[in-house]
């Protein structure tokens, strides 16, 4: 691994040697995926279900939906409540997107969801690999990527959610931090921060790095570093500032928005409520996965501190661990929020790099088929929203 913003000197490899590995890579991803997708659809018309209308209007996605066709506007009422959720609380960039697509090609708006969804996808395995490729070598990568692919919630990544674009985002930012292209890795920073909410954690990476750099380097020569720090932010905090002024409440406008839908920083007090349940058998299956991948996620982070990860990933990590430990939003989506979060299965993949390729090839495959069929249950059997 590797210690604050440099990496570990990995053995030079030929330039074909690499573009090999990464296309092994992208190919495992897109394969998997693809399983994934072809075992909802079946369920999907086994059920008399359209797959398209599954996979790119459940739950969020239908928002998504909504604000591509109609603009923002949208609120919807709970009388038992009162609380009035509105659509502000998405992020522009996603439905900017899949406008810009329906503009483009013969595709409604949940079919440019997907679209979009399934390109970002692809672009943040091949970011994901060369990350891995940087810190720790080829293999590591092509593994970390496959890991990534193979999670439980993995089918988000199919769907129409804004995880894989936000990964994307962050995977090649945080590939840009390494290498020092500090404006790069700035102007991905603001896109990610216009994606949704956690596309802070890009930014953290980002204007932490560079105060690094300030400080332990001498940066404060190069313009560039100054200009990284202090932009990276700047798109989550326009969209932030633009909703308050909306909502005339410049500052707390957009928390105010967050609050309607039950998300707010409580600093895990309703994540441990909910986890008590789960430990004394008062909740369905999909609190008790939470609570599962919720503890992996802990574990691995510790693993990815020992491991003296480069500062961005661990900068990163440490943000989006936080806001979803931290949040009191809907429990069963916390695994969701830390799609993103891939450095954290660096020590995993890493582990996996130095076993047998058997080792390697089985462990992906029963965490495919049991991503696969885990996806499928969330989205045809499941009714708890992702």
């Amino acid at each position: 691994m590797t210690t604050g913003t440099s990496t570990v000197k990995v053995p030079p490899r030929p330039r074909t040697a690499a573009l090999s590995a990464g296309t092994t890579a992208l190919a495992v991803f897109v394969a998997v995926r693809a399983v994934g997708v072809l075992v909802i659809a079946l369920g999907a018309w086994a059920t008399d279900r359209d797959p398209l209308t599954v996979l790119g209007t459940s739950f969020d996605s239908g928002w998504y939906v909504a604000i591509t066709e109609h603009g923002y506007g949208r609120s919807l009422a709970w009388p038992h409540s009162g609380a009035v959720q509105s659509d502000l609380a998405f992020f522009p960039l996603y439905p900017s997107l899949m406008r810009l697509t329906t503009l483009l090609l013969p595709v409604g708006a949940a079919g440019a969801g997907l679209l979009v969804a399934w390109g970002a996808a692809a672009a943040a395995a091949v970011g994901i690999y060369r990350v891995g490729e940087r810190v720790a070598g080829a293999r590591t990568g092509v593994l970390l990527v496959a890991l990534w692919g193979v999670q439980p919630h993995a089918v988000v990544f199919t769907a129409g959610y804004t995880e894989a674009l936000l990964a994307a985002l962050a995977a090649w930012s945080l590939y840009a931090l390494l290498r020092e292209r500090w404006l790069w890795a700035a102007g991905l920073a603001v896109l990610a921060g216009l994606t949704r909410p956690t596309g802070i954690a890009v930014a953290a990476a980002v204007s932490v790095t560079a105060l690094h750099a300030l400080l332990a380097r001498g940066g404060h020569r190069r313009p560039e570093v100054w200009a990284a720090g202090l932009l990276a932010p700047a798109g989550w905090a326009a969209y932030l500032l633009a909703v308050g002024a909306q909502r005339d409440d410049l500052l707390h406008g957009y928390f105010a928005v967050q609050d309607s839908w039950g998300s707010r920083f409580d600093f895990g007090a309703g994540a441990v409520r909910t986890a008590s349940r789960v430990l004394m058998g008062q909740s369905g299956p999909n609190a008790a996965m939470t609570l599962v991948v919720l503890a992996v996620a802990t574990g691995l982070a510790v693993l990815l501190l020992l491991d003296r990860a480069p500062l961005p990933l661990l900068v990163y990590t440490a943000v989006l661990l936080v806001i979803t430990l931290g949040g009191a939003g809907f429990f069963e989506s916390k695994p969701r929020f830390l799609l993103p979060a891939f450095p954290l299965l660096l020590p995993l993949a890493a582990a996996m790099a130095r076993a047998r390729p058997r080792t390697a090839v089985v462990v992906t495959g029963v965490l495919a088929g049991l991503s696969c069929g885990y996806g499928a249950y969330l989205m045809l059997v499941s009714h708890v929203p992702l």
